[in-house]
């Protein structure tokens, strides 16, 4: 038996609330995942929860001729950051390429059963994958994270380490496979980076420790794993680029499936 990783009462308040927000904004819900450190795997205990969400509207509202907002922003209550997309945002983006689609595509943590036009998606996503530009935006993302502790020698906190390393293993992913989407899990990474034991002995170490503290807490310093991080966010070059010739194709399906979906509002 596999337990929920978020408290009954909790995942009660998000139902609750993306049903409101379903009311308030006329749109339907399509995916509704965690996209956080509970569904990166190394959560505090006072960590928030990071909801995304994409959404359709109805088929009107995409024919004005000036174009509303294709996000729905809420304030942060409580624990609770809740926020999402428009589907035609999410689909152009992911043309892209766009890690953060691909990864709300694959958390482990969903708050809603998927409609079925995300296996559509996730098949696009696979389909349009460009292994050198995730592993910039990786790259980017990692070297943004570490780039004042990494080059000191001094205390750092367990929560920067972790939003140096998740980048770092998604590169080494990629690098490894690079017809995969990186997962979005750190344990999932692990057990496709092809890591020694010591390397996996001190991820573990830091997610217990990171389990145990607050947000800021600091951690020992660990050269193996700091020395794994600028190794791989120094490599995103090594990756192939995507031929653009499909592009044309990727298109059409990116438009039938929009297609089918703002036709048949509210979706089945």
């Amino acid at each position: 038996m596999i337990l929920d990783p978020i408290a009954p009462s909790i995942r009660t308040e998000i139902t609750q609330r993306l049903a409101a927000l379903e009311q308030q904004e006329n749109i339907h819900i399509l995916l509704a995942v965690e996209s956080g450190s509970r569904a990166w795997g190394f959560p505090s205990p006072d960590s928030d929860y990071d909801i995304r969400f994409l959404y359709i509207r109805p088929r009107n509202w995409y024919l004005k001729l000036q174009a509303g907002r294709d996000v729905v922003e809420t304030p942060i209550e409580g624990e609770i950051d809740l926020n999402g997309w428009d589907i035609r945002k999410a689909l152009l983006l992911l043309l892209k390429s766009n890690a953060v689609i691909s990864e709300w595509i694959g958390s482990p943590i969903r708050y809603r059963t998927d409609h079925p036009i995300i296996s559509r998606l996730a098949l696009l996503a696979d389909d349009v994958l460009d292994a050198r530009a995730l592993a910039h935006h990786y790259a980017s993302l990692g070297r943004n994270a570490a780039e004042r502790w990494l080059s000191s020698d001094g205390p750092v906190p367990v929560k920067k380490y972790f939003y140096a390393l998740r980048p770092a293993l998604a590169i080494r992913c990629l690098r490894l496979a690079p017809e995969q989407r990186p997962p979005m899990n750190l344990q999932a990474l692990m057990a496709h980076a092809d890591l020694s034991e010591s390397l996996k002995n001190d991820i573990n170490g830091l997610v217990a420790a990171k389990a145990r503290t607050h947000e800021l807490g600091n951690t020992t310093r660990l050269p193996a794993l700091e020395s794994l991080i600028r190794d791989e966010l120094s490599r995103p070059g090594e990756l192939p680029a995507r031929p653009g010739a499909s592009a044309a194709h990727h298109m059409a399906q990116s438009d039938q499936i929009f297609l089918d979906l703002v036709e048949s509002f509210p979706p089945l």
